[in-house]
């Protein structure tokens, strides 16, 4: 049974002068989801925002706000997220030795748990904890800038993890570099959470937002042989 195709634009390629505004014209031009990524500049070489800014924006959308926390440690900051109004924290398996843990905080909190893989990562490092997981993440791109170019081999990946996954209800999303061209692609392979942060907010506007997410859920809504 294939999961509900969700599209899930990232607010790090938005105009941050006025965060509330993009994040409220994202939401009417059609984004399932809200995608917030959280940079520290040490695991990832850039800074962005914290749980102040997500607690800032939770006011403005009524959608899932989709936090993915590019942070080492990240145990730490959990709770600040989930206070802030995050619905899922997603957590790099590669930020820390007790993933397990984290991901058992993550649902104490009350809130969904999911797990990031680094293109370098395998998918094997993810299998002792598949049951405590509601969302796998894959990069894409390395994390830590937007505007990067897809990496083909992520397709091979998600596919690997789609069956990894099986019958649970988890969903699989994909990350860096994805555009109505790129769509397609990870869709057959099996991902159904496509965040794109430059392919959704070039144009400025939301009459651009509004047809940049459609081309993208059409691209992959026809790859998954659903009706555009």
């Amino acid at each position: 049974m294939l999961r509900p195709l969700i599209v899930a634009p990232s607010i790090l390629a938005a105009d941050f002068a006025k965060l509330g505004d993009e994040v409220r014209a994202i939401d009417a031009a059609g984004a399932n989801w809200i995608h917030v990524d959280v940079m520290d500049g040490h695991f990832v070489p850039n800074i962005s925002i914290g749980p102040d800014v997500v607690k800032a924006l939770r006011p403005h959308t009524r959608k899932v706000l989709d936090v993915h926390l590019m942070i080492a440690p990240c145990d730490p900051y959990l709770e600040a997220f989930a206070k802030a109004g995050a619905d899922i924290i997603t957590v790099h398996v590669e930020a820390g030795p007790h993933v397990h843990r984290s991901l058992q905080t993550i649902r104490a909190l009350g809130k969904k748990a999911g797990v990031t893989l680094n293109p370098g990562t395998p998918e094997s490092t993810i299998e002792p904890v598949i049951d405590l997981i509601d969302l796998i993440l894959v990069m894409s791109v390395n994390p830590g800038f937007g505007g990067q170019s897809f990496i083909p081999f992520a397709a091979e990946k998600i596919s690997r993890l789609r069956a990894l996954a099986g019958a649970r209800p988890i969903d699989i999303e994909v990350d860096g570099g994805i555009t109505a061209e790129t769509a397609p692609i990870v869709a057959q392979a099996g991902a159904n959470v496509l965040v794109a942060g430059s392919a959704v907010f070039k144009g400025g506007k939301p009459d651009a937002y509004r047809a940049n997410i459609a081309a993208i859920r059409n691209a992959a809504a026809l790859a998954r042989g659903e009706a555009a």
